[in-house]
């Protein structure tokens, strides 16, 4: 079942028409797809357009039944006058979620992200790792049918990227499918199931591994695909 169907035939800011132009692709259940690109390929455009930030936008997107997503943005954003458990108590009472387990699951993943003892301290005094693991708990605590993540690594430990790899793993389980625009290439290629490669606004490679080395004709790693596709495309 389809929890996301974007179809983008142009969308523009005031000072740049065609900013991403002929976007089309679908995520089912369980499903996690990267999109791949070089800063200013239209990444950050096509995400902005799925959340409706967009103004000047044709075409569509349609979210599956259950319309209730999540989103992990690269730049953190908070509330300064809350502390950290105030925006998990915010979080609840915004999503109307009702679950008795939601604190102890809260607790449980602050654990995980060893935030036990800033839980009554103000984010904005956090690091940019700290700050990026509350973002990945807050929508975890959501649990959407559709994650759209953007670059989530950057600033992370490498056992906070671990946890939250197993905890996309589990959500996947679970049936939620997944957006996650990263430069991490490396960790992207072990992880998701398809790939988006955007440059110049437009999508030029879609598949899972073995088809982007197919259309690179290189049985190479993501990384090596990925440079010849744009190398091909930049020509």
């Amino acid at each position: 079942m389809e929890v996301l169907n974007v179809n983008l035939k142009q969308a523009s800011y005031y000072d740049k028409k065609d900013a991403i132009k002929d976007i089309t692709f679908v995520i089912s259940q369980g499903e996690l797809v990267g999109l791949i690109g070089p800063n200013g390929a239209g990444k950050s455009t096509i995400i902005k357009s799925i959340l409706g930030l967009m103004e000047d936008v044709d075409g569509e997107v349609v979210m599956g039944q259950e319309s209730k997503f999540a989103y992990i943005p690269e730049h953190p954003t908070f509330y300064d006058e809350l502390t950290l458990w105030e925006h998990i108590e915010l979080a609840k009472a915004v999503n109307g979620i009702e679950r008795d387990s939601y604190y102890k699951e809260a607790e449980k993943l602050l654990t995980t992200f060893r935030l036990q003892d800033e839980k009554h301290h103000y984010p904005g005094s956090f690091s940019k790792g700290m700050q990026q693991k509350l973002m990945i708990i807050i929508a975890l605590l959501i649990k959407p049918k559709l994650y759209i993540v953007d670059e989530p690594f950057i600033g992370l430990d490498p056992k906070a990227m671990k946890d939250f790899i197993s905890l996309l793993e589990e959500e996947q389980l679970r049936g939620a499918g997944i957006l996650m625009s990263t430069h991490v290439l490396d960790t992207a290629e072990k992880i998701c199931d398809r790939f988006l490669l955007v440059n110049y606004g437009r999508l030029i490679a879609a598949g899972t591994l073995e088809e982007i080395q197919g259309k690179s004709v290189l049985e190479g790693s993501l990384m090596d695909c990925f440079y010849v596709l744009m190398e091909r495309d930049n020509d």
